[in-house]
């Protein structure tokens, strides 16, 4: 079954008492667009994580959050510059801007802003990185159950729209055989206009009329459009990750429909092509959040 793109994780872990907050999450992207937004992470442990994130996920926008709690800031020294100056901008605010009103928890907002709290990136203590290390396989895990369970919804939604797509095609098949006779009638009347001023030969005019009405067949594209339609309800089914196959075989249904719509040559034959494709466009905006 498919998996959607979109997804969140949260995990929580303790290190000598403290908590630590893992949160993953993302949205549809072409590739694994990986953004590690946490100090706690050292630069040289960024390689393993993403490769950690890329191996499980595979693939979108991915953004990671370590956090630790607030009574573990204590442990880090504060860079004073940096306070002083989100000081002066937000007091400098509340003054222009009175009705912003007091704030009173002022000291705690700064010192949450992570610029404010120095980390040097040094190497962490290997027994603190095996508990970050942990939350994130923790969270990446959450995230897979939540992309199943966004999985299981499309799959359901975009099913039913092929399922409608396939009725539009019987739809297509009643009145195939009238428009048909619709065409006959008017080329026929068409050439009785002429009667007497041209005297065409009735065979060539047969032969002429049947290359006509062959052109006019859709026979092979409602034969294709069926199989693409079940060839996408088996991927959809029984193949994992096939994101980009159901893009492509979304865009041989859409040409197929394309075709009947050129050769319909009645109004409500078209009015159901029309149908098919407004179908199509909906399953091709699901598809873009299938992984």
């Amino acid at each position: 079954m498919i998996r959607s793109m979109t997804g969140y994780g949260r995990a929580e872990v303790t290190f000598h008492g403290e908590k630590i907050a893992v949160e993953i999450r993302s949205i549809n992207g072409k590739s694994a667009d990986i953004y590690l937004k946490s100090a706690l992470i050292p630069k040289s442990k960024e390689p393993e994580v993403r490769q950690l994130i890329t191996s499980h996920l595979q693939r979108g926008t991915i953004d990671l959050y370590v956090n630790m709690e607030a009574n573990s800031i204590v442990d880090r020294p504060i860079n004073k510059e940096r306070f002083m100056a989100y000081y002066r901008e937000i007091r400098a605010l509340q003054n222009e801007l009175p009705e912003l009103g007091h704030q009173e928890n002022l000291l705690s907002a700064i010192l949450r802003i992570p610029e404010v709290m120095e980390h040097k990136n040094q190497e962490p203590d290997e027994s603190l990185w095996a508990a970050i290390w942990q939350g994130i396989n923790l969270s990446i895990n959450q995230v897979n159950l939540f992309r199943t369970k966004e999985g299981d919804e499309l799959c359901r939604d975009i099913l039913q729209r092929v399922e409608l797509i396939e009725s539009y095609i019987h739809k297509v098949e009643e009145y195939e055989a009238v428009r048909m006779d619709v065409v006959k009638e008017r080329l026929l009347s068409r050439l009785k206009e002429f009667e007497g001023t041209v005297h065409p030969d009735q065979n060539r005019f047969e032969q002429e009329l049947i290359y006509y009405l062959e052109k006019l067949d859709i026979t092979e594209e409602k034969v294709r459009l069926r199989q693409h339609c079940a060839f996408f309800r088996e991927c959809v089914i029984k193949e994992h990750n096939q994101g980009r196959k159901l893009s492509f075989i979304a865009q041989e249904m859409g040409r197929e429909m394309n075709t009947i719509g050129s050769k319909a040559n009645h109004a409500a034959m078209q009015q159901s092509v029309v149908m098919m494709k407004d179908e199509l466009e909906k399953i091709k905006e699901q598809i873009m959040n299938v992984l």
